[in-house]
């Protein structure tokens, strides 16, 4: 009899799913909506006709599942509940026991969406062939996932890996979403690097075609870096070393075998790389110095990997 296993990653607008045959072998992926409506009543009974529908469709009984594994965007306790999901509508409840009781299945594992993203990244992408890495996603924000001997750090709430609000400056005035200021997400994340060359072109008036693009992001900053542009080139610096004296910092407290850098940013590549490690070295302690550092590998399925990695 055929085992498989299905990966669920929960966002905010759609519900990526992944089939896995018992090799974890990616069969089949697809999305479907995530409706937030009525505080995200509808979610995991969404999620279960979705299995069901696939199951008839691949001819599955419901005994071939051996498991289910949800990732959520909030923090999560090693039983499965979640400590709110604002952008579910969800407040504190055991998703495993729930969704247990609404399929049928008894194995279902829950975690948060950025730590089990780093878990599937150390299965079968960029950490592959690690044990202990520390993934840093730069997209929007800044997130991230620390797994140690294989397993997710969680933390006594849950909360463990929110390496985005590491504190990396003292001066600064504005709030992050988080409520703090000088957080790394406010300088490292696309978001930030946009505003820190807002405020530079503000005050700098050395040439820069930084001025002649319409709607700067993140990309456009990049390229021009690596063109050449002088200010372009100043604020990758800045990130470059704000992301290095953070794992410096990081390395100090779980000494992992390597650094994963995913998210939108990441896709600069070896500039952001290179610069990372260039201030990594400066700042981390001897006994830490000569970590790898890799670039995510998986995208957007990171997290349906490590969905199926922890059943």
């Amino acid at each position: 009899m055929a085992n498989y296993c299905y990966g669920v990653d929960i966002g905010g607008t759609t519900v990526k799913m992944g089939l896995f045959d018992q090799a974890d072998n990616l069969l089949e992926k697809w999305e479907i909506t995530t409706d937030t409506s009525n505080n995200g009543a509808n979610i995991l009974k969404d999620i279960f006709k979705a299995i069901e529908d696939k199951n008839k469709e691949k001819n599955i009984n419901i005994e071939d599942i051996t498991g289910v594994g949800i990732g959520v965007p909030g923090p999560v306790l090693e039983d499965g509940t979640v400590l709110k999901c604002v952008n579910l509508g969800w407040d504190v409840f055991n998703v495993a026991g729930e969704f247990e009781e609404i399929s049928g299945i008894h194995n279902i594992k829950i975690g948060n969406d950025a730590n089990v993203a780093a878990l599937g990244e150390m299965y079968r992408g960029g950490g592959k062939g690690y044990n202990n890495i520390v993934m840093i996603t730069l997209g929007t924000g800044v997130g991230g996932g620390i797994i140690l001997n294989g397993n997710i750090l969680t933390g006594s709430n849950g909360a463990a890996g929110e390496l985005g609000h590491i504190k990396v400056r003292t001066d600064e005035e504005d709030s992050c979403g988080c409520g703090g200021k000088g957080c790394l997400e406010q300088y490292a994340s696309a978001t930030g690097i946009v505003k820190e060359a807002k405020r530079l072109l503000a005050k700098d008036s050395r040439d820069s075609k930084l001025r002649t693009v319409d709607n700067l992001d993140a990309k456009a900053i990049f390229d021009l870096a690596k063109e050449g542009d002088t200010l372009a080139y100043e604020l990758v610096e800045q990130l470059g070393r704000y992301l290095g004296m953070s794992c410096a910092n990081i390395a100090a407290v779980v000494d992992p075998e390597a650094f994963v850098i995913g998210g939108g940013v990441s896709k600069a590549g070896n500039i952001l790389i290179d610069l990372i490690k260039k201030y990594y070295e400066q700042y981390a302690m001897p006994a830490l110095k000569g970590k790898e550092f890799k670039i995510a590998e998986l995208g957007n399925d990171a997290g349906i990997y490590g969905c199926v990695r922890m059943v």
